[in-house]
């Protein structure tokens, strides 16, 4: 059950191209900034790094100003490539020395895709988490999820994730993201 289980300790979150101009083009943008912020408040109380991508800002943008990744927890990577895990991104990883990668951003069939391609062949247990992710398309977001699936990432939401890290009712945490996802 190892696969299915979040532990802070051993977890990275990485936010995938949520830029400027993607975000005007996704039908479901604005529904994964709210689900990267809940994933990034959790993040941050919990202590796990969060990597962010930005695919050739100078022609999509910058990472939107509405998600919450102002933390020193925070590396920011530019990228070309479709796939997420440049040079850059596996050394910080491999000093991370964390398993668990938690994947959230644009567009799912495509970016999402190739870098959760890349950290499964890399030897990472990888997280979907299916409602903070998305793709122009209907079609395209549900081709892309059921390819990660069958390459053997876990296809989760954005409660399950945050509700696993907490791992207990009652705590400031607890009442902190209960807040935020009703």
């Amino acid at each position: 059950m190892d696969k299915f289980t979040l532990v802070p300790e051993d977890t990275v979150l990485m936010l995938i191209d949520i830029q400027e101009k993607l975000v005007l083009a996704m039908p479901y943008g604005q529904k994964v900034i709210q689900n990267a912020n809940i994933l990034i408040t959790a993040a941050d109380k919990l202590n796990i790094p969060i990597i962010v991508t930005e695919q050739y800002p100078k022609g999509l943008g910058k990472t939107v100003a509405q998600l919450s990744v102002n933390s020193d927890k925070v590396s920011v990577y530019e990228k070309i490539t479709f796939n997420g895990c440049i040079e850059e991104v596996k050394t910080y990883l491999k000093q991370l020395n964390k398993r668990k990668i938690l994947l959230a951003g644009m567009e799912t069939h495509i970016c999402v895709f190739q870098t959760v391609r890349e950290l499964l062949a890399l030897g990472y247990q990888v997280f979907v988490v299916g409602d903070a992710v998305c793709s122009r398309t209907k079609e395209n977001y549900l081709n892309g999820l059921a390819l990660m699936s069958a390459m053997g990432a876990v296809i989760t939401n954005t409660e399950t994730v945050a509700f696993d890290l907490i791992k207990e009712a009652g705590t400031l945490l607890f009442k902190e993201i209960s807040k935020l996802v009703k």
